[in-house]
């Protein structure tokens, strides 16, 4: 899909290494873990809880120009939606290319619709 994961986490290196070691689900990724021991990165996108200690699983699409494009963040009991992930970045791929728009429920291959205020209201 021309894009980059980076997946930070507050878990040390040595966290990091056992699970993709150990882990089934570990041993699938082909991305860099990066550790923010720190937790200057989790404060610095808002997703750090200070008084438990702990980050939510947050999911920032970045685009090319550095910008953010969108931002997911989940309830520590929640996991991430990769699906709905993979589709934003799919249809903003799609809203680059050919300046539309992709409504509620788009999919690759789903017609886009016309953007800007003289639409609105109008789908």
């Amino acid at each position: 899909m021309n894009t980059e994961v980076l997946a930070i986490s507050t878990d040390s290196i040595y966290s990091h290494k056992i699970f993709t070691q150990t882990s089934p689900s570990g041993k699938k990724i082909n991305y860099p873990l990066l550790s923010d021991r720190t937790q200057e990165v989790s404060k610095k996108y808002g997703i750090l809880n200070e008084k438990e200690g702990f980050a939510y699983r947050g999911a920032f699409i970045i685009d090319p120009e550095g910008t953010i494009q969108a931002i997911i963040i989940n309830p520590q009991p929640v996991g991430r939606n990769i699906d709905e992930i993979l589709r934003i970045i799919q249809a903003l791929q799609f809203n680059r290319k050919t300046g539309l728009g992709a409504p509620a429920g788009w999919n690759v291959g789903d017609p886009g619709i016309k953007i800007g205020w003289d639409y609105v209201g109008k789908y």
